[in-house]
């Protein structure tokens, strides 16, 4: 009967691979999915929970989230592109289409101006919606007086999530024992980046000069400038088309985390926004993934967090208590977590630029919210933890021999982490 349940589980991680790989189709079906970190929270496609053996139940939940939906970084992000095009119009210097998408940009500014950075509405929804589904997919975590245990990096909008989260818990169980905190002393493991990390990140010549060269492979910016501005001599003095061209993909892309309901997608050819994603793709993939370029090191920058998973996980254990352990950070921390945990699809490498995109799709691990949930299950008169994983709220595989797939025997999975714990992964 082991052998069956494994036989099964290879048979689902050999139909299911590939899921993570990112088509020119799915981008062209889909844009919002070509803003990859900016693509909002896919609720839609949370999946369904698989029931666990018979005789266990749910106790204790360990999970780390990005903040929610958010507006661009700073007002500068929308005034690089407002500027320029306020100027054009004053000097009749725009196409019809540049008059209009001027028109909606400066809608846009209603909302945005002064918001920079800020968690939006659309990512306050997005945790309330994530603690509710939680809290009814495994009620036996939040029985009354539960210890819900919550921490954040020091960033606003981390925050706010937190509390959007916690604060939709105790709307549906008062009685929930939150602590909530932002610390410093937690961003040591909720946010932890190395310096050969750092340093290999800032570098010139460790990934910056080949990708400068995909970039200007890939980004040509002529035809959507043109079809904004009509007057080249205007282009010539005030506009930079590449940097105006990714400044408006920034645009375009960020609609989606905002209530002003305006797009920008019309502007641009479905091959130009996947291959400006692809450019965005494999930043993310150098910076903080398992990029053969740079060798596994960005494993090093979730040692931290994933010493705490465990550690925490085993005093819920040893205590016999339930409640939930809620980690709250960013994108560039749940990537490198979610590559040292093995989960399916996430610790991808490969080495050829043009193939990034199918080892690795930002909008698949990190999107706005996303989130890595391990859910752990006790049987009554047996010492046997089973754990499963999820990802985005659906079941997602780890590289550990199991007999009862998606659930996965603690203490094998705290071997393999230990282990993993254990490996250097720096480029000496």
């Amino acid at each position: 009967m082991k052998n069956l349940y494994f036989l099964f589980a290879l048979l689902f991680l050999c139909t299911t691979t590939g899921n993570a790989q990112t088509t020119r189709e799915e981008i062209y079906a889909t844009p919002e999915k070509s803003g990859g970190v900016h693509y909002a929270y896919p609720s839609h496609e949370t999946g369904t929970q698989t029931p666990a053996p018979k005789g266990y139940q749910p106790f204790y939940i360990s999970h780390l989230g990005r903040h929610g939906s958010r507006y661009l970084i700073s007002d500068e992000d929308y005034r690089r592109v407002i500027d320029p095009l306020e100027e054009a119009a004053k000097v009749n210097a725009l196409t019809p289409l540049g008059k209009d998408v001027l028109n909606r940009l400066q809608q846009v500014w209603e909302e945005v101006e002064g918001h920079g950075g800020d968690l939006s509405p659309l990512g306050v929804r997005e945790q309330r919606g994530i603690a509710e589904r939680m809290y009814h997919n495994f009620p036996e975590v939040f029985p009354d007086n539960a210890p819900i245990s919550a921490r954040s990096t020091l960033v606003v909008r981390c925050v706010l999530s937190m509390d959007a989260f916690c604060e939709r818990l105790k709307e549906l169980n008062p009685t929930l024992q939150t602590n909530c905190e932002a610390s410093e002393k937690y961003v040591r493991y909720l946010n932890h980046h190395t310096r050969q990390a750092i340093a290999y990140r800032s570098a010139r010549y460790t990934w910056r000069e080949q990708y400068r060269k995909f970039e200007e492979a890939h980004v040509k910016p002529e035809r959507l400038v043109h079809s904004l501005f009509s007057d080249l001599a205007f282009i010539n003095r005030r506009v930079n088309p590449k940097e105006f061209m990714m400044d408006m993909f920034y645009i375009a892309n960020g609609m989606q985390n905002i209530e002003t309901n305006v797009s920008f997608y019309d502007i641009f050819e479905k091959e130009e926004l996947f291959d400006i994603f692809q450019c965005e793709n494999y930043k993310v993939y150098a910076e903080d993934a398992n990029c053969a370029l740079n060798g596994g090191i960005m494993m090093e920058n979730a040692k931290p967090l994933v010493k705490n998973i465990i550690e925490s996980a085993n005093q819920a254990i040893t205590t016999g208590s339930h409640g939930a352990t809620l980690r709250f950070a960013h994108d560039g921390n749940i990537v490198p977590l979610a590559m040292l945990m093995h989960l399916k699809d996430c610790y991808n490498s490969v080495a050829d630029p043009d193939e990034f995109y199918k080892a690795f799709s930002t909008f698949k691990v990190a999107p706005m919210a996303g989130n890595i949930q391990m859910v752990f299950f006790r049987k009554k008169g047996s010492d046997d933890i089973l754990v499963k994983f999820l990802r985005n709220e659906k079941e997602t595989s780890i590289p550990v021999e199991t007999d009862q797939f998606p659930y996965y025997h603690w203490k094998d999975v705290e071997a393999f982490y230990t282990k993993l714990l254990n490996t250097n992964f720096n480029i000496d």
